[in-house]
């Protein structure tokens, strides 16, 4: 189902376009022009038009932006502060957040297609609470006091890493900002910050209020342009201590590579997945096809843990179709602005052209396309919400990570042939499980291979909640606590100890 809102061309009521403020790179404190005065245009994927030019940053740039990084760690005050005091400058940060989050809403969903008010009330506001629950651990950073079996004191120090690269994705731009950045702030990491160049604008807008917050000159820096470039320089610096890589498997791999033939730096990646979604023939059909929908078509299917292989018990496998295409034809497609959309415009031209080119491989390898496809009654990059049946496990549309409103749904029949079905993959991300059967849930979920299991729930994230993935989805774990392990390093010190009368 479309929205009305913008078919003849007019903007409605409701939207609220936002200034372009900030359009430079951000090194060292300050917004300055890339050196080679190349820009790049990012697009509103509403109506294919350019909303702003950014200035395109390169190897050079990304050089000036490590330097000023690298004297932040080595010379300057965040690594010395004490965490109390890193976290008073974090909240402060997290505050100014609040202030702007309309703004920064109004940022994403031009940038991206994002919905608005998703982005007003769920999405930055998480992002927030989440930069401040890292605050709150930044003065919680301790190491161990070792127990030595022979005449010796050992402790053991946690200490940031260094300079840490972030290489950050376009289908959640604020709230994987949040997550990279927050624990490399509160572990004294200094950085350089890299947004995907479909999605730049809110990422200049945090480095903006990162300075107002009191962040010292050189702690963050972003600078926007091509992964193939700046990405690329990133990943392959000799300066860098650690990057952090969310996206593709494939550029996950290059990143890697490039990590490796360097200097060796640790890497973390999040990359893609291909998450089952598995529905018991016990369950309630119409609540868990509704999450089904939601599992699969939120944010328009541009997430990595979208649970779009739907396998379903061949019991209740009719009737949840017909429940599951009845949801989706009235799911509504429009503006992102548009309060009554659920899902907006694919990010961009090439993504738009990918999910179509998915569905067209769906259909030719036999699948059964129940309802959706391309939108032709208006401007931008809008997909239909598109499910297809009578998939097999071999199928393109059942293997490869669409990043797309496409949902394959599969029919089993036992509890030892969905589990050896689901884990039939690459990826390892996430995986959902739908039944009231405790004992189904607990084998279920302990012969998954995914970094995060969904028992009746899906996208069921907390802060404290780690996230990351097994196999080719990557490893590293963000969110939680244990996020703040990705960027500190161990250190084991001993000294002897002389006529003590205990070890």
């Amino acid at each position: 189902m479309s929205s009305e809102s913008n078919g003849n061309g007019v903007e409605p009521s409701y939207v609220k376009i936002p200034q372009i403020k900030f359009t430079k790179l951000f090194i060292n404190g300050e917004f300055v022009e890339s050196l080679s005065g190349k820009t790049f245009e990012t697009i509103d994927p509403r109506t294919g038009e350019v909303i702003a030019k950014i200035s395109e940053g390169d190897k050079e740039d990304i050089d000036l932006a490590v330097k000023a990084a690298r004297q932040a760690f080595d010379h300057g005050p965040w690594p010395r502060l004490p965490g109390s005091e890193r976290r008073k400058i974090m909240l402060k940060f997290a505050d100014l957040i609040d202030e702007n989050v309309e703004e920064i809403a109004a940022l994403d969903a031009i940038d991206g297609g994002k919905l608005y008010f998703f982005l007003k009330i769920v999405e930055i506001p998480g992002a927030v609470e989440f930069l401040r629950y890292c605050a709150g651990a930044a003065d919680k950073i301790h190491g161990t006091t070792l127990k030595m079996s022979r005449e010796l004191q050992a402790y053991t120090l946690r200490e940031p890493i260094g300079v840490v690269g972030h290489i950050i994705p376009w289908n959640s731009p604020s709230h994987m900002f949040a997550m990279k950045v927050g624990p490399a702030l509160a572990a004294g990491c200094t950085m350089v910050v890299k947004p995907a160049e479909q999605t730049p604008l809110s990422a200049l807008y945090y480095a903006h209020l990162a300075k107002l917050a009191g962040l010292p000159d050189g702690v963050l820096n972003v600078v926007t342009g091509y992964g193939r470039t700046a990405g690329a320089a990133i990943s392959s610096h000799m300066d860098i201590d650690k990057v952090s890589f969310t996206g593709s498997t494939e550029v996950g791999r290059l990143v890697m590579q490039a990590a490796a033939l360097s200097n060796l730096k640790p890497v973390s990646l999040e990359l893609g997945g291909k998450s089952p979604f598995i529905v018991f023939d016990d369950v309630d059909v119409d609540q868990i096809s509704s999450l089904a929908l939601q599992g699969t078509f939120i944010n328009k299917g541009e997430i990595c843990i979208a649970g779009s292989r739907v396998f379903v018990q061949e019991g209740i496998y009719d009737k949840f179709l017909i429940k599951l295409v009845e949801k989706a034809k009235a799911w509504v497609v429009g503006d992102p602005f548009d309060p009554s959309v659920q899902q907006g415009p694919q990010v961009d031209k090439n993504q738009y052209e990918r999910v179509l080119k998915f569905i067209e491989i769906g259909k030719k390898e036999g699948a059964t396309l129940l309802t959706g496809g391309k939108l032709s009654n208006r401007k931008g990059y809008y997909i239909e919400p598109t499910i297809f049946s009578d998939v097999s496990d071999d199928m393109t549309i059942a293997k490869e990570e669409i990043f797309g409103p496409v949902m394959s749904v599969l029919k089993f029949k036992t509890v030892e042939e969905v589990i050896k079905r689901a884990n039939a993959t690459k990826y390892g991300l996430a995986a959902g499980i739908m039944t009231n059967d405790l004992n189904i849930a607990n084998r279920v979920s302990r012969s998954i291979r995914s970094g995060v299991i969904w028992i009746n729930c899906y996208f069921a994230f907390d802060n404290d909640l780690p996230f990351g993935g097994y196999k080719m989805s990557g490893f590293g774990r963000e969110m939680g606590l244990e996020s703040l392990n990705m960027y500190l390093q161990v250190k084991s010190v001993a000294t002897p100890i002389y006529n003590s009368p205990w070890l």
